[in-house]
């Protein structure tokens, strides 16, 4: 029976160590904080979207950096047995829109009581305020980390070794820093000679320039379409994304899960000097054509009202203020009084609401760390590190990040699985 520890007690490092221990053997997963799951409490809002009812393929789609690289992982251990997983295990599951998978509670606490159960049930070992300083090496006397060698345990904060016959990395990323996710993986990694790819926050909000962004804090929008252009110095205009779905203005910008998606293909285009700006399709299931056609046929009946007047059947009370000012209509002007041409500016305007996007948000804001150990150094059958034997990292500190909607969840259940499947 060999001995593995496991550093994490998040998503992929419980599912490791519940995967190593179904293998019959001796597991201790080792948590720096009082109690595991501590980020998969606050996924979701506390709900815990905690994968994407998805085919294999669907899943590798949805994955932004090195979907090839979870080939195995995915169909290892995939979306639906995830579920079964979970559902064996006593909870209560649901699908909702976009094939978002949750607890039929909407408590993000069952999906860590359910995954605690599991562990304990299997004899894992749990250590909780106990922090890893190092991971220890047998090719030097003090068993510092040596590249090329056999890793044979840990030394934790308190200077106590734990001998191990394989280590699990699953430490997390930088985003949360409050949750434990304070980059230690990061640095095991390269004690041992891996490569860190740069890390950067990823499925962030967005700051923006506009004033009128504060006007219109708290307003959430759904159903609408956002499109990201990027102007290059040259004036060459770049669609770089374009979905639709529901976002929220806040007093720094915008955020919601359509600007979280975007922000994924964003980290690298926000270090350009080219001018990046987002345009809102505030009624993406009309026409230009239809939506003017809607607009007289609404002024058709209010003729003789001021314009500041005429547009509550077509937004958000908030909205309609700012909308007048960039319009350059004057409010008190009479509808019949307004021009074809200004008519004409202002279903445009509602067709592209302009925002000019400045920069994303930190860590502390991130759903996920975008970067982290280079994955071309680990092996993707088994999630050990080519440079160390009996080395294994697995989760948020790999160089892997997907969107919103259970996927990057999904990473750390197979990622966590694959490895505890294959110690020894």
């Amino acid at each position: 029976m060999s001995k593995v520890i496991v550093i994490g007690g998040g998503a992929s490092g419980m599912m490791a160590a519940y995967s190593a221990s179904m293998c019959g053997h001796c597991v201790t997963l080792i948590e720096k904080n009082e109690k595991l799951g501590k980020k998969i409490y606050i996924t979701g809002k506390g709900r815990c979207n905690f994968t994407n009812d998805s085919d294999v393929e669907t899943l590798l789609l949805n994955v932004v950096r090195n979907p090839k690289f979870l080939y195995s992982a995915f169909y290892t251990f995939d979306a639906a047995a995830v579920i079964d997983f979970f559902e064996t295990h006593g909870m209560k599951t649901k699908v909702e829109r976009g094939n978002r998978a949750f607890p039929a509670s909407d408590h993000s606490s069952d999906v860590i009581r359910t995954l605690e159960r599991a562990l304990r049930d299997n004899g894992v070992e749990i250590l909780l305020n106990t922090e890893v300083k190092s991971i220890l090496s047998e090719s030097n006397p003090i068993f510092e980390p040596v590249e090329g060698t056999r890793v044979v345990g840990v030394k934790d904060a308190a200077g106590k070794t734990y001998h191990a016959d394989a280590v699990i990395v699953a430490t997390g990323g930088l985003s949360y820093a409050t949750t434990g996710s304070t980059g230690d993986g990061y640095r095991f990694a390269k004690e041992y000679g891996h490569k860190i790819k740069e890390t950067s926050p990823s499925l962030v909000p967005l700051n923006t320039k506009e004033e009128y962004v504060k006007e219109l804090m708290g307003l959430s929008l759904k159903n609408v379409e956002l499109k990201v252009v990027e102007t290059s110095g040259k004036g060459k205009e770049k669609v770089v994304f374009s979905e639709q779905g529901e976002m929220l203005f806040t007093h720094f910008g915008i955020s919601g899960p359509l600007v979280l998606t975007a922000s994924a293909k964003l980290n690298d285009l926000m270090r350009s000097q080219n001018e990046v700006r987002a345009y809102i399709d505030l009624k993406p299931a009309l026409s230009v054509e239809k939506l003017e056609k809607r607009i007289l046929r609404d002024w058709d009946e209010i003729k003789n009202r001021q314009f500041k007047n005429s547009l509550k059947d077509l937004l958000p009370t908030k909205m309609i203020p700012v909308v007048i000012g960039l319009s350059g209509i004057d409010e008190e002007k009479k509808i019949n009084e307004i021009t074809s041409k200004e008519r004409g500016d202002l279903v445009r305007l509602l067709k592209s609401f302009p925002l000019t996007i400045t920069g994303l948000r930190g860590y502390e804001e991130a759903v996920i760390t975008k970067g982290g150990v280079a994955i071309n150094e680990i092996d993707p059958s088994t999630m050990q590190s080519k440079k160390a034997n009996g080395l294994y990292f697995v989760g948020e500190v790999l160089d892997l990040d997907a969107y919103t909607g259970g996927f990057n969840l999904q990473i750390a259940w197979s990622t966590g699985y694959l490895a505890g499947l294959n110690i020894g």
